[in-house]
């Protein structure tokens, strides 16, 4: 399956931590597995309206740019990736070479813009048993980060990327888990995420591997969230224009454009670096034809292999593997940088999603077809210079 940008790239790239498993001494890895079985609170965010969540290791530079008008690094120093700051705002400085050149301002320098996830702040009440007669909810993350408490065996490639590099497992802003249980024995209510095959998850199957959280961190979504968009607008009215020349994409009602947003789509050089299509996005006339709210997406190998759980708002238009989704693990959108996906911010994912034909009810969770039925068009274009 063609993907993006992942967790497992993300582990690697960022480097956090310290180490790998086998050079950590014992000590510290007896209290990194004590701290994964340990149920935790949402811990205190910053107060802005919008929080910026670093999505890799970071610099901070003194200027908006990587040198200075000598030559020299602007670099004040690095800050880890998951640290939040208060999003104050964008200018514009200099990238060489990339077309996002916006980096935020803080009060402790500049940092470039596509390696800081906008995030928000808002809990939730949440409730304190399963809905009768439900097997489950679907839940979507409404806060920065929720860290993850493990319930179980430690088996998928997601999770031992954590453990070797010392990462604690999260849930991000944005995406979509699958709740099957709710326990208050700790004094609060936490609602255990469950992604494996007999879930909603359709991801990691005979892993075993549960999670719970704090429940204050999930939106509890109905109908209401997934209702369609513009339901009384002909079908073959609504067509999506992607363009992977301009890293754009739009939503039209006949002649009326109705939606707009930047995307990240496929690479242009393969796993080696090495100019190629091989990752890159169809061209051509696309038709939706598989949609489901949430998504494990685990494919590849150790070297060049990727495991992203719970990729939110999932809109398939070409075969099983190209889709336009949220992606939440960067903020990079303008640039080629996926495994041929089409990312899009997980708002971004969201609207296209209800607004896309066929329509998904929570119920449904996701829905096929078989051609020649389709859904919505999609047509991407490329510029050809």
């Amino acid at each position: 399956m063609k993907h993006n940008f992942s967790r497992r790239d993300f582990l690697k790239v960022a480097g956090v931590g310290l180490g790998a498993l086998s050079f950590r001494p014992f000590k510290l890895l007896d209290a990194y597995y004590e701290k994964l079985y340990t149920p935790k609170r949402l811990p205190q965010f910053p107060g802005s309206e919008i929080i910026g969540r670093l999505t890799d290791d970071t610099d901070v530079r003194k200027i908006p740019s990587p040198l200075d008008a000598s030559g020299l690094d602007t670099s004040l120093g690095v800050l880890r990736a998951d640290t939040l700051i208060p999003w104050d705002r964008e200018v514009i400085g200099s990238v060489p070479g990339l077309v996002n050149q916006k980096y935020l301002e803080t009060s402790q320098g500049y940092i470039w813009s596509s390696r800081v996830q906008p995030t928000k702040n808002f809990p939730n009440t949440p409730i304190t048993e399963m809905p009768a007669g439900k097997a489950g909810f679907w839940a979507e993350v409404t806060v920065p980060y929720i860290d993850l408490t493990v319930d179980g065996v430690i088996a998928s490639p997601w999770m031992q990327d954590h453990i070797t590099y010392n990462f604690p497992p999260r849930v991000y802003y944005g995406q979509v888990i699958w709740i099957d249980q709710v326990r208050t024995t700790n004094g609060y209510p936490e609602y255990r995420w469950n992604e494996g095959a007999d879930g909603h998850g359709y991801g990691y199957g005979a892993y075993g591997e549960f999670f719970w959280l704090d429940g204050a961190g999930v939106k509890v979504l109905t109908e209401q969230d997934v209702a369609p968009i513009s339901p009384d607008v002909d079908p073959n009215e609504k067509k999506i224009v992607a363009s992977v020349t301009y890293q754009t994409l739009s939503c039209f009602e006949g002649s009326n454009e109705v939606y707009f947003c930047r995307i990240a789509s496929g690479q242009t050089y393969d796993s080696f670096g090495v100019e190629s299509d091989e990752l890159a996005t169809p061209v051509g006339e696309l038709h939706t034809h598989w949609k489901i709210i949430s998504k494990n997406m685990t494919a590849g190998d150790s070297q060049a292999g990727y495991s992203t759980p719970a990729v939110p708002w999932n809109t398939f238009v070409s075969g099983d593997g190209v889709a336009i989704h949220g992606a939440f693990w960067h903020n990079d959108f303008g640039e080629r940088r996926s495994h041929g996906c089409i990312n899009v911010k997980p708002e971004d994912a969201k609207w296209i999603f209800r607004w896309t034909t066929p329509y998904i009810s929570l119920e449904q969770s996701e829905a096929r077809m078989t051609w020649p039925e389709h859904g919505t068009v999609v047509n991407v274009t490329e510029l050809k210079l």
